[in-house]
């Protein structure tokens, strides 16, 4: 698929996201959850929802377990209001939480230098 269609649509899904969580769901756990990215497959069956959620790490954990409670109602509601010929599966991810545990976000084969040795 063409990679500025799935940039668009990233994008339009990252506001419906925002929009549906932020003033839609009436989950206390949700209150201090805002939507800072949506990254879509290709095939457009997948999408990884970046989200910020305020407070410490057992608020956070609280969140992500209701935002993936909720995402098949999330899916239906975002079907409803875009007309996408398939609408993605939501996969929610904490921003941040790699850092705070210590680990750095890049993919173990990136972690290497150029030649194959260690970054120091």
């Amino acid at each position: 698929m063409d990679a500025r269609r799935t940039e668009r649509v990233a994008e339009a899904l990252r506001e419906e996201l925002a929009e549906i969580i932020g003033y839609e769901m009436s989950d206390p756990r949700l209150a201090a959850v805002a939507v800072t990215g949506v990254a879509v497959s290709r095939d457009l069956r997948h999408a990884q929802v970046r989200v910020i959620a305020g407070g410490d790490c057992d608020q956070q954990r609280e969140a992500l377990r209701a935002l993936e409670g909720a995402r098949h109602w999330i899916r239906r509601e975002v079907a409803a209001r875009m007309r996408l010929w398939r609408i993605p599966e939501f996969h929610f991810q904490a921003e941040g939480r790699a850092q705070q545990s210590g680990h750095d976000e890049q993919p173990a084969g990136d972690r290497a230098g150029a030649k194959g040795e260690p970054l120091a």
